[in-house]
């Protein structure tokens, strides 16, 4: 096995972090939150001569889910796994709201499986524990990797910041105590990619980010 390795791709005019996890020994990996600019995507997988296996979902919002159905297709039609089942009605109307941002190119999603509090997802020998951390979306899940003790987070915690909770099904209460209660716990140490902006270490965020102390 190789070590767990990734590449950052800044899509849309949200700069959202369309993220590729690999293994940088078999190339075996997964993309995750494909949320538009799906021919740079698919650019950087064929550059970089990555097998991708699976498209994995944090949660249902447009900037994140917007590019997986035309990716889905670009790659063979692979897996589109995630989020939790919550967020069914955000994939679904993803058209619709892309209509009121002015943002082309995006279509509504159906994801070939939903994720459960608990489930493991894996591509080759990197599995990530499934956590769903709702409060952001209704159905937003988190990806934890003990091994290379590192986390995905979407859009539930930012470098210095929080997610936003002013979006239909948004909880700041119910966000904050997700972060409290099952991210933070996970160590100090565990470094993590979350959806805008660079990422960081649970513990500086724990020390620092005023939304948690």
């Amino acid at each position: 096995m190789g070590r767990l390795s990734a590449g950052i791709i800044p899509v849309t005019p949200f700069q959202q972090n369309c993220t590729i996890l690999f293994d940088d020994e078999t190339k075996i990996g997964v993309v995750v939150d494909p949320g538009g600019d799906v021919d740079h995507i698919f650019e950087a997988i064929k550059q970089n001569g990555l097998d991708i296996q699976a498209i994995w979902i944090t949660h249902g919002h447009l900037d994140h889910a917007g590019g997986a159905m035309e990716l889905k297709e670009k790659l063979g039609n692979i897996e589109i796994i995630g989020p939790h089942k919550d967020d069914a009605p955000l994939l679904s109307n993803i058209e619709t709201q892309a209509a009121k941002y002015g943002a082309g190119g995006m279509r509504n999603c159906q994801p070939d499986r939903f994720l459960e509090e608990g489930d493991v997802v894996s591509f080759g020998d990197h599995s990530f524990a499934v956590l769903h951390c709702p409060g952001h979306a209704p159905g937003h899940v988190v990806l934890f990797n003990e091994a290379a003790r590192f986390a995905h987070v979407g859009d539930v915690l930012f470098n210095g910041s929080v997610g936003r909770t002013d979006l239909p099904g948004g909880s700041h209460e119910t966000l904050i105590r997700m972060i409290k209660e099952k991210l933070l716990p996970l160590g100090d140490d565990v470094g993590f990619i979350c959806g805008h902006g660079p990422g960081g270490r649970f513990g500086d965020e724990r020390r620092t980010n005023p939304f948690l102390v």
